[in-house]
């Protein structure tokens, strides 16, 4: 259910296993998502798995990113360690995600959109049908195996018990589009000292993603938590964010289509699997509570999921395969978001890391997803090391 990043994704993976694959949304395509449509190194290195980096061919090329905030500004390349590629892309969810579905039914997955998920049949634990709504009646599916995909919001998700826990960071957002002369820079845009309407400082950062045809995608997003709650009125920060860039972008016109969303993150939720089905990607709160950023583990929880439909029973096996691959980060993740919800720990911090280009290469690493298991260097085994001692104080772990 759900034909975005990791609905599409784990659609290709099996219908290329030669599986029988039905993709359903409750939108027409090509539809609109709120994102700030930027590809890390770790969603190219996805891509690449799906052999989708041709598509990317006529898309900007992404080398870093280039960072502001309280009167300093350092431009951080990609790693590019060998595990991930060095560069980044970007290209509208409209676009992106319309690729990725017709991807999917070119290898032969079939497909419903108009359609919503109004209500589940279970037996034992497992999911024997799905009614759906249609605009011209309603449907029954049977699925085998299904995996939900349908947003942050997850609407099937909650018909089978999805939880959101909002005690730790959680995420607000806002996007735009505006057209700029400057559209073709090689580096993704993040200011670190975000400020409201009345210059107050605000938990969280802006950035501009070049989308190379003229048109970038600028955007603020404000950390929250159930205790310290986010109190922006985001479409006036986002356009005093594009008064306040347009130099430097060389903004064309005002912004338009403003979108926002509610952002989920870090595993922050319970119920994600049953007996014969599991939830991927924003489903599952797979965003990274630092930046927002959520393609990457979209389309990385898709290819696991998509490895784990034959197994008899998922009830514990797709939490613990999620809390296995994301747990520790997500857990130090959040734990650091939480201290960012205080604006005065923001401009501490970030008065002292614009300043060391090292400190920021190591920070970007982390904001990048780009640390893996896998990794044996000092800062890898220090943001485990980080991220097991934060586990170890969670009242509630990701996705428990």
């Amino acid at each position: 259910m759900g034909a975005g990043p990791a609905g599409s994704a784990a659609a290709i993976h099996l219908a290329r296993a030669g599986r029988d694959v039905l993709l359903v949304d409750a939108s027409a395509f090509p539809r609109d998502k709120t994102c700030g449509d930027g590809l890390t190194p770790r969603a190219i290195a996805e891509l690449d798995t799906l052999g989708m980096t041709p598509y990317l061919a006529d898309r900007p090329r992404i080398e870093g990113l280039r960072l502001h905030g309280w009167g300093a500004t350092a431009e951080i390349p990609w790693p590019g360690d060998g595990r991930f590629p060095n560069w980044g892309s970007a290209v509208p969810r409209m676009e992106f995600d319309d690729a990725l579905r017709r991807e999917a039914m070119s290898v032969g997955a079939r497909m419903i959109t108009g359609a919503k998920a109004t209500a589940v049949s279970r037996e034992r634990g497992a999911v024997t049908a799905v009614t759906l709504r249609t605009a011209t009646g309603t449907l029954e599916v049977r699925p085998r195996a299904l995996l939900v995909a349908d947003g942050v919001r997850s609407p099937l998700g909650k018909i089978l018990g999805r939880d959101w826990h909002r005690d730790t960071a959680y995420g607000i957002a806002g996007r735009a589009y505006a057209t700029s002369d400057n559209a073709d820079t090689p580096w993704m845009g993040s200011h670190l000292e975000l400020r409201g309407e009345a210059g107050e400082p605000l938990p969280g950062y802006g950035w501009v993603f070049p989308l190379g045809n003229g048109v970038v995608n600028l955007g603020v997003g404000a950390l929250a938590t159930s205790k310290r709650p986010a109190h922006v009125a985001l479409r006036p920060v986002l356009d005093a964010y594009a008064s306040l860039v347009s130099e430097e972008w060389a903004l064309t016109a005002a912004p338009v289509r403003h979108a926002s969303a509610l952002l989920p993150m870090g595993g922050a939720v319970s119920g994600v699997a049953g007996r014969n089905w599991m939830l991927i990607g924003d489903a599952a709160a797979c965003v990274n509570p630092l930046n927002g950023e959520g393609i990457d583990y979209a389309l990385e929880t898709a290819r696991l999921a998509a490895a784990l439909v034959d197994e008899p029973d998922l009830t514990q096996i797709w939490p613990q395969t999620l809390r296995s691959h994301y747990g520790t980060a997500f857990s130090a993740a959040r734990r650091l978001a939480g201290l960012l919800t205080l604006p005065h720990t923001v401009a501490a911090l970030g008065r002292v890391g614009l300043r060391s280009p090292a400190l920021m290469a190591m920070v970007v690493r982390v904001m990048g997803n780009l640390i893996t298991p896998e990794d044996s260097d000092l800062l890898a085994r220090a943001w485990r090391t980080v991220g097991a001692a934060s586990t170890r104080l969670d009242s509630r772990p990701p996705f428990d």
